[in-house]
């Protein structure tokens, strides 16, 4: 080993016994700080000396088998009260031995020149403990920037590339100012928010400030990702936030500053615009509850009338009552004040109250923090400015452009929306009235013509429609209006007016007129339809049926058609007897109206008859007409009840496919036959039915109908078809008397057609 390696070795160990000696010397220089607090607080309680209090502090510690540091912390916590070290400590770590910890980091702060010494004893004492590798105190500026004030437990150099944040930058203590509440983050990465420190992924970051104000953020690191971590810790680090904002006043780097009061009250008179400069008042519990007013410019106009010096000095709120509201300016100066963050709004509500009335105006706002202070500047909108702008957002969505033309001096002045109707540059110019016929359609030229002639030689006011002809090729429809301006004698002045795009209003009415033509054809082919519809419903489906008489059954119909020709629907019945001697009694109802529902009808009664031929029984018969009405028609969905009377066996069979089951009226009470079960026809590629059958006796009567007879749109299907059976129990003296009957008693509201079908044994 050479003679240089030999005195670098000893130099190297020589630093750091210097270092250890160092942090020695701090750690006791920490724990005689908290002695000398006990021994104060033994002389006031004791009303003693110094020396006594040493020697009493002594003797207690002996008597009590303990240090003094830990008797001396012991009786710092019994007397502050405070919430440092009441908050739960890890479970491995000894209650003193937190206590201890915790009193000897807030020594180290407050006895810390810089914010860098606070930065380090936070950490070495108080959140090393705790599984922390580094820490960051941050200060807010009044433009919302951030500034590293200290740190410690980073690479080297790493602090250096973050000794400044600029305002509107997003980070976690960017994240803490804003929501003004610690923002906890278990992996830094994937977060995708930058910070000092991209190495340690766990980290904390908790706002720090005092009198509602928050001055910077503490911000904690981990070497891992962090975990949920438990209460105590988290009340542990924010003890430790409230004790980093007590020396962040104190603890400023060089170089970060905040205007004085007296510099700020400079800038507020500088200021052409009304301005206030407010400091806060804090509440015992440390919100800040309103705002002084500690200047009023020269410039200040109070918005109820009041001079300065009835504001100067007053409390916000109490000076404008009203500002409390919601979301009103006392929240924006509140969020400020604590965040940092400017606020400005182009136009923003500042009301008042003048001899109790409520009072608003609309003005341009601008809020900023300047250390503790607060300047508020406002700019009244001019009501001049105000009716411009207005007019100029009411030409605008009116595709209007004014114009004025000085007879004296040929001077012409158009507004921008004109330059942009005409499709024109400004430099080009703008085009004089008496030219204007040069841009338009020829056809329109004759009325265009007449119409300059009435404005620049009769004098008199006019308008005119024509077709506006551009350079870049497009026709525009305008309407202009002129009048002219007279002088006492008569002569022309000048002549003011506006051209108004028009090209969507004409458009407009002509696509109006071409659907007016078109509806009035629609319109007639649907009536058309509806009468043809209407017709071939009323061949098919007559509005009787002859009574059929055979093998002592007797077999009824009435039909009635919507009362709207385009409602015309698909109810169909049935009534006929089979080659088997059988009679097919049957009701249906196919969805939808107009000819596909009346040809729909059609398909379906002319396929059951065909079917009933057979012999098959009536399931089987809606089984093969859902099977027609699924594949061989056009997309029909139907309800149906389909009947076999056996005149040899008195048996009806019956089978239904969606539709109200049929009502047995026998020795004067009307029931209901049971609900089989069935899918409406078309629903379904393949279905199956239930048959049931039922011994008709004489004078029974069986009643086969279609929803348009009892449906109602205010009450359930079972109402309804109870009502039909308390109906159907009122006495007739035949058939036909019965079936008018339930027609003329039938309340139903859906406008539809109605069917019924009656069947009686005698």
């Amino acid at each position: 080993m050479t003679r240089d390696e030999v005195d670098v070795g000893r130099l190297a160990g020589t630093v750091s016994r210097l270092r250890t000696e160092i942090d020695a010397a701090r750690a006791a220089a920490d724990g005689r700080a908290l002695l000398e607090v006990a021994k104060g607080i033994l002389v006031e309680r004791l009303r003693c000396g110094p020396a006594q209090a040493a020697r009493q502090l002594a003797l207690l510690a002996n008597s009590a088998g303990t240090t003094q540091l830990e008797l001396a912390v012991e009786i710092i916590n019994e007397v502050s009260g405070d919430e440092l070290t009441a908050v739960p400590t890890p479970a491995e770590e000894p209650g003193l031995a937190a206590a201890i910890r915790l009193r000897t980091a807030e020594s180290g702060v407050l006895q810390a020149g810089d914010a860098q010494s606070v930065a380090g004893s936070l950490l070495t004492h108080a959140l090393a403990p705790l599984g922390a590798g580094a820490v960051a105190i941050w200060l807010v500026g009044a433009d919302s920037s951030l500034t590293l004030a200290g740190h410690a437990g980073f690479a080297a150099g790493e602090a250096g590339r973050w000794r400044y944040v600029p305002p509107g930058v997003s980070t976690p203590a960017r994240r803490a100012v804003l929501e003004r509440e610690a923002v906890w983050i278990a992996d830094l990465g994937e977060s995708g928010l930058p910070s000092v420190g991209c190495d340690l992924p766990g980290r904390v970051a908790v706002p720090a400030g005092t009198g509602g104000r928050i001055a910077g953020v503490l911000e904690i690191c981990w070497h891992s990702t962090l975990s949920p971590q438990p209460l105590g810790v988290r009340e542990q680090v924010e003890a430790l936030a409230e004790l980093c904002a007590a020396a962040l006043d104190d603890a400023v780097p060089a170089g970060f500053s905040s205007p004085a009061p007296s510099e700020l009250v400079g800038l507020a008179d500088g200021l052409l615009d009304p301005a206030l400069v407010l400091g806060p008042e804090v509440s015992p519990d440390g919100t800040t509850a309103d705002f002084r007013v500690h200047h009023v410019n020269s410039q200040f106009a109070d918005i109820a009338g009041r001079p300065p010096t009835a504001v100067a000095g007053q409390s916000l709120l109490e000076f404008y009552p009203l500002a409390a509201a919601e979301g009103g300016l006392f929240d924006k100066i509140e969020h400020v004040h604590a965040t940092g963050e400017p606020f400005r709004a182009e136009q923003m509500s500042l009301p008042a109250v003048v001899d109790d009335v409520p009072l608003t105006v609309t003005a341009g706002v601008s809020i900023t923090r300047h250390g503790a202070l607060v300047l508020i500047v406002w700019r009244v909108r001019d009501e001049t400015a105000r009716l411009a702008n207005l007019l100029q957002h009411a030409q605008r969505l009116g595709r209007v452009g004014g114009f004025e033309e000085d007879q004296d001096n040929g001077t012409i002045i158009w507004n921008s929306q004109l330059y942009a109707l005409h499709g024109r540059d400004i430099s080009s110019g703008p085009v004089p009235l008496s030219e204007i016929t040069r841009y338009a359609h020829p056809d329109d030229v004759p009325a265009l013509s007449g119409f300059v002639h009435t404005v620049l030689r009769e004098h008199r006011h006019a308008s005119a429609a024509f077709r506006l002809q551009r350079s870049d090729g497009v026709t525009r429809h305008v309407r202009v209006i002129a009048e002219p301006v007279l002088d006492s004698r008569g002569a022309l002045l000048a002549v003011r007016g506006a051209y108004q795009d028009v090209s969507a209003q004409h458009w407009t009415e002509v696509a109006l007129s071409a659907t007016q033509d078109q509806l009035a054809i629609t319109t007639q082919e649907a009536a058309e339809r509806n009468k043809l519809t209407l017709q071939l419903q009323q061949v098919i489906m007559p509005p009787t049926h002859p009574t059929i008489d055979a093998f002592g059954l007797r077999v009824a119909v009435r039909y009635r058609p919507a009362a709207q020709e385009e409602l015309v629907g698909g109810d169909w019945y049935d009534a006929v007897v089979l080659p088997t001697k059988q009679i097919l009694v049957s009701v249906g109802d196919i969805t939808g109206h107009g000819i596909k529902g009346a040809t729909g009808m059609v398909v379906l009664r002319n396929a059951l008859r065909g079917l009933a031929a057979t012999g098959a029984g009536p399931a089987q018969l809606l089984t093969w007409l859902n099977l027609v009405a699924h594949h061989l028609a056009d997309s029909i969905l139907a309800t149906a009840v389909c009947g076999l009377y056996d005149p040899h066996t008195r048996v009806l069979r019956w089978a239904r496919a969606g539709h109200p089951p049929p009502v047995l009226i026998r020795n004067g009470r009307g029931e209901l036959l049971p609900m089989l079960p069935g899918v409406m026809l078309g629903a379904i590629a393949e279905a199956s039915y239930v048959e049931d059958e039922v011994v008709l006796e004489p004078r029974d009567t069986l009643l086969l109908y279609t929803d348009g007879l009892v449906e109602r749109k205010d009450l359930a299907l079972d109402e309804c078809l109870e009502r039909l059976c308390e109906v159907a129990r009122e006495p007739r003296t035949n058939l036909d008397d019965l079936l008018d009957h339930l027609l003329a008693q039938s309340d139903s509201d859906t406008d539809d057609d109605t069917c019924v079908v009656g069947v009686q044994l005698l």
